[in-house]
């Protein structure tokens, strides 16, 4: 209904001030359990919208009326909504396993319990306890890493150190200021790539203080590209990993074996920015094509950087492994403090890292979904479309793919059986939105005019809540 103008200023003046409305018995009570301040907030917030609805002619007395009579509910709704906590959990069915969007790879139930004893406290993270002395924070994880990475190459022990900063950027960032501030790094033109988030290696060169030296085209770049480009300025030999594309077709690049030689003959080390960072044998699950950090120090790279929260399946983290001379540089640039990760991510990553060398790779949620058979998320779909019953929407298993995800194996997918969602009644935007308005929201994927769930991303305890939301659509 709309109000006539010259009534506008008339309703307006029937609206109680802040301070009246704050000595409303229920908001005096909400004031006394939640704080004066927040309770405040929330009136002047109600208020407002009060006003606004009489400035757009939607209000006229009766309705203000109404509105004031239910103002202590509104500011008990508002309170609410505004101290409630942004960051949820939710419902992963897009099948994608490393979904940027959606926090990359969960944690293992043992890094989280970790995670909330040393959270909870005190710890030694920088106390040595045998000494009494002061300690540092990286011993926690590179005794681990040492016994994952360390081998005997070529008939002698190799020493691998590994550092933890706060993400693969920081890692990059470190790494290329620590090595050459000042001086050429080479790499190829097919490699200067930028990924989410607006993470370009150009840009990053820059931030570190070294030189870019482009070599190459962006399909083809040879040896002796970069053999040819070595001058007395040259500090570094740099190999960035393709995040989501790959070129393929008339293409070509050296081996990593060829790169670590030419390195080695003009006494340049080689800097691997591996990005996923993987310590499993994905071959086992049907992933080819997707260096390990394992396989990438074997073939002779100095220094590898890669993610804590993709393939390895622990916390956000940048590490850089290699070198134990190279390592402890970058352990003594000032950038390392500024760049270090927290007793939070050194909790979840040692416990994440304990797992592997249990070889324990069950416990790793990603690395979990990734061993999922077919047949077995197909029994899952089975059972809940058993239990769906509606006149207006359709639930069907349909043949699908999962995929990696976070930049990983851009090509690679694995077999997965869909629920696909149609209705007579919705359009898929619609379904989509309103499972995301569940409690968790639930993230499904749209293709092909179908909301599809894929159940390979979706944990099985959340199956029930999965089928509850799909009986409420």
């Amino acid at each position: 209904m709309d109000v006539k103008v010259e009534n506008k200023a008339d309703l307006l003046r029937k609206l109680p001030s802040v301070n009246e409305l704050l000595l409303h018995p229920d908001v005096r009570a909400l004031a006394a359990e939640e704080g004066p301040a927040s309770v405040t907030d929330a009136v002047r917030k109600v208020l407002a919208r009060v006003r606004e609805e009489i400035a757009g002619g939607h209000l006229d007395a009766a309705g203000i009326e109404v509105a004031l009579q239910n103002a202590p509910t509104a500011v008990q709704r508002q309170l609410r909504q505004d101290l409630s906590l942004s960051l949820k959990s939710v419902i992963n069915g897009t099948g994608v396993i490393l979904h940027t969007n959606l926090g990359r790879a969960p944690v293992a139930a043992a890094a989280v319990a970790h995670v909330q004893q040393i959270a909870a406290g005190y710890s030694n993270l920088e106390f040595d306890l045998a000494t009494g002395e002061r300690g540092k924070r990286d011993i926690h994880v590179d005794r681990l890493f040492r016994k994952l990475l360390d081998e005997d190459w070529n008939g002698a022990k190799q020493s691998v150190s590994t550092i933890v900063v706060n993400n693969n950027a920081a890692a990059v960032l470190l790494a290329l200021n620590t090595l050459a501030e000042g001086s050429e790094v080479i790499v190829s033109r097919g490699e200067l790539v930028e990924i989410g988030g607006s993470f370009r290696i150009p840009e990053v060169m820059v931030k570190s203080g070294a030189i870019l030296r482009e070599v190459g085209t962006t399909n083809r770049t040879r040896l002796s590209d970069y053999e040819n480009a070595i001058s007395e300025k040259t500090r570094l030999l740099l190999r960035v990993h393709r995040s989501n594309f790959e070129i393929t077709g008339f293409a070509q690049r050296p081996a990593l074996p060829e790169l670590a030689e030419l390195g080695g003959k003009h006494n340049l080390p080689l800097l691997e920015d591996l990005g996923s960072g993987a310590f499993f044998d994905l071959q086992s699950v049907g992933v080819s094509n997707e260096p390990g950090v394992f396989e990438s120090l074997r073939s002779g790279v100095s220094v590898v950087t890669y993610s804590g929260d993709k393939l390895l399946g622990g916390p956000q983290a940048g590490m850089i492994s290699g070198n134990s001379a190279l390592v402890s540089r970058m352990r003594s640039n000032s950038l390392f403090r500024a760049l270090r990760a927290d007793k939070l991510t050194y909790a979840a990553l040692e416990a994440t890292l304990l797992a592997y060398i249990k070889r324990d790779y069950e416990a790793i949620p990603a690395l979990r979904m990734m061993r999922l058979s077919k047949p077995e998320i197909a029994a899952r779909a089975q059972a809940i479309a058993h239990d769906f019953q509606s006149p207006h929407i359709s639930l069907e298993i349909i043949d699908g793919a999962s995929v990696i995800g976070g930049g990983a194996a851009p090509s690679a997918v694995l077999p997965t059986s869909l629920l696909a969602i149609s209705s007579s009644k919705s359009n898929p935007d619609q379904m989509a939105s309103r499972l995301r308005q569940f409690d968790p929201p639930i993230v499904a994927r749209i293709e092909d005019g179908l909301l599809l769930i894929d159940l390979r991303t979706v944990f099985p305890e959340q199956d029930q809540l999965v089928n509850a939301a799909l009986n409420t659509l």
